[in-house]
């Protein structure tokens, strides 16, 4: 990516294979910060109990990166740049999906009991968010 160029879903967001050790006892899964991730864990936080026909999420960040893993269950992540929409299936605990800054993200069709763990690269900032779908075009306007 160049410099003031704009994350796109194309070039930046992606599905990370995490190690997965397999075990007759269970399996065990493990994530170390900017080894498989490419940055350092600042923030971990997860979302659970969603109640059928929810959406989470709706919102972009001006300079925030995370990963989300589904732990148990499954969920649908749509990611939007502004141009392309894609939808990301998630279901397994050994998965990642990659998402950088200034990418629009939301959940929906939690599984029952579903549990998503994101890994965040800053704290939690107010300022950081781009909570109205307008804004975050214009604010990723990319005929410039």
């Amino acid at each position: 990516m160049k410099m003031n160029e704009y994350p796109t879903i194309e070039n930046s967001c992606r599905i990370i294979h995490l190690p997965k050790i397999h075990d007759p006892r269970g399996n065990l899964t493990f994530i170390q910060g900017q080894e498989h991730i490419p940055f350092t864990i600042q923030r971990a936080y997860w979302i659970y109990d969603v109640p059928g026909g929810e959406i989470r999420g709706g919102h972009a960040y001006k300079s925030l990166h995370e990963l989300l893993i589904v732990v148990s269950g499954s969920l649908d992540v749509v990611l939007d740049d502004g141009i392309q929409v894609k939808n990301y299936s998630l279901n397994r605990s050994y998965f990642g999906l990659y998402i950088p800054n200034l990418i629009w993200r939301s959940m929906e069709n939690f599984s029952t009991n579903a549990l998503c763990l994101i890994l965040a690269s800053d704290i939690y900032d107010a300022r950081d968010y781009l909570r109205d779908y307008t804004e975050f075009l214009n604010h990723v306007d990319r005929s410039k």
